[in-house]
């Protein structure tokens, strides 16, 4: 090898090197930009007082809107956590508050805090199996149970091929992924 080659070739080994160690040692740090946590005070809040893990309440917010609190779904959910308006209303009802609107839902304090309670709810009846309760968040909690009561699909994240819509499945496989991001990412070792 000549000497103006193995200098070049010795300046990109050390280039590499210097970038893999960057890359090594401020892992947590960049990776926080896939998984932020917007809002983390209003997730933490809420999921303590419904007693909901806010890592499971971040990977739903990453795929339910991508953490715009003015997001709108085709169908008509509303905010961060894209919650249908009946379904606002019924959380409202539940929660004793009167004076509900729609519009409330963009109020990301609002959407946190009903996602947060209706997640509570749904893994109340699910027993707390997280896949279960996601596939209710996503396609209703009357549709998980005639999966389960056909035996179609029990909850096993290894057996989402057997849930019937291909939306749903999408939609357990990618908020299973982030949730189960998130924990590695910020839970403590």
């Amino acid at each position: 090898m000549k000497p103006k080659t193995r200098r070049r070739f010795s300046i990109v080994l050390w280039l590499v090197i210097l970038m893999f160690l960057a890359v090594i040692l401020t892992f947590p740090k960049w990776i926080t930009v896939f998984y932020p946590q917007p809002h983390r005070d209003l997730v933490f809040n809420a999921s303590l007082e419904h007693q909901v893990d806010p890592y499971l309440v971040f990977g739903i917010i990453r795929a339910e809107s991508k953490y715009q609190s003015q997001a709108r779904s085709p169908v008509g959910a509303i905010g961060l956590m894209q919650i249908m308006p009946a379904t606002g209303q019924w959380i409202a009802e539940q929660q004793g508050i009167e004076e509900f609107d729609p519009s409330h839902l963009q109020d990301p304090q609002i959407n946190i805090d009903f996602g947060c309670w209706y997640l509570a709810s749904l893994s109340a009846e699910f027993d707390g199996q997280i896949p279960l309760v996601v596939a209710a968040y996503n396609a209703g909690r009357g549709t998980v149970q005639q999966w389960i009561a056909g035996e179609i699909w029990n909850g096993d994240p290894e057996q989402l091929e057997n849930v019937p819509f291909e939306e749903t499945r999408n939609y357990v496989h990618n908020v299973l992924k982030n949730y189960q991001a998130y924990q590695v990412i910020y839970s403590d070792p």
